[in-house]
């Protein structure tokens, strides 16, 4: 395999690239700063900007598998500048790497997986989400992955095998919302959001990394969830940080309507509910490393101390 991959430098990006090292899986990246270009050891980068449409066609030499994980952050505060950023970063990345694929004339290459999110799927305290599930337009985030998914679909045509993953919390050692969670634990004043009743469909860091290669190396095609399958609910992901850190939870939860008054419409990151399936991907064979949280967290913790 001679892999190609975007948001190289991001959380899951370098997670993939630390394990493609260790496999002598030879990689490029696309970067949007020349200062990254020689940034990480054995792989090699290229320079692209989706706001120019601008790309280094040299990128797709040889390669045989893309990897898109490219998009900016959706933790940053949602103002009207930063809300067009996050659709912008990709929707116009999306657009360039077809645009880069078909100029290069490398014509049809093997495998193309690209990222997306649960937050797709509709909020409910009640209903279990599988791929199949109907998606409905009802807030920014579903919003913005609806869009992310309608352009990462026209790449379909370009790979004999296209795949979208659909990504929950991910729990990783090295930051991601799992380090704004535990933080207040931490400090003694963890505490769930609203009623705490939310559920919350997570996976490690570890078993997405290996998912995304698994999809790559076996052919998927096709719509997959990226998620344990063994969601728990908040105030449960809130406790379990508690015990992995030998912190009590013990004050009450933080009500809703003062979390809807400071974050505004991004209260939705804190306040969502999906319980999202993973049967699918378990049906195709995948196998999990980290099945619970408990077992998630202590490896991430252990690794810490």
């Amino acid at each position: 395999m001679k892999l190609l991959i975007t948001g190289a430098t991001g959380l899951i990006g370098s997670s993939i690239i630390e394990n493609t090292q260790k496999n002598d899986i030879k990689v490029h990246y696309l970067t949007t700063r020349k200062s990254k270009i020689n940034s990480i050891p054995g792989a090699i980068g290229f320079l692209w900007n989706p706001s120019t449409q601008e790309i280094d066609i040299q990128c797709f030499d040889g390669v045989d598998t893309i990897i898109h994980l490219a998009g900016a952050s959706i933790s940053k505060r949602w103002t009207s500048k930063n809300k067009k950023e996050i659709f912008d970063s990709r929707v116009f990345s999306t657009q360039l790497l077809k645009k880069g694929l078909e100029d290069s004339g490398t014509g049809k290459i093997k495998t193309i997986i690209c990222a997306s999110a649960i937050g797709i799927y509709p909020n409910s305290f009640h209903e279990t989400f599988t791929e199949k599930n109907k998606i409905l337009n009802e807030n920014y985030l579903q919003e913005i992955v609806i869009a992310w998914e309608k352009e990462s679909r026209k790449l379909s045509s370009l790979a004999a095998n296209f795949s979208i993953i659909r990504i929950g919390l991910v729990l990783s050692a090295r930051g991601g919302l799992l380090s704004k969670l535990a933080l207040p634990v931490k400090l003694m004043a963890g505490s769930a959001f609203g009623s705490g009743n939310q559920w919350q469909s997570w996976i490690h860091i570890s078993d997405l990394t290996l998912l995304f290669l698994h999809c790559a190396t076996n052919n998927w095609k096709g719509l997959f969830n990226a998620v344990s399958p063994n969601p728990i609910t908040q105030l449960e992901l809130i406790k379990e940080i508690g015990k992995a850190l030998n912190r009590p939870v013990f004050l009450p939860n933080i009500p809703s309507f003062i979390l809807k008054f400071f974050l505004g419409e991004r209260s939705i990151l804190v306040l969502g509910s999906q319980k999202i399936s993973a049967q699918l991907i378990l049906k195709k064979g995948f196998s999990f490393q980290f099945l619970s949280l408990d077992s998630a967290l202590r490896e991430i913790y252990d690794k810490k101390r």
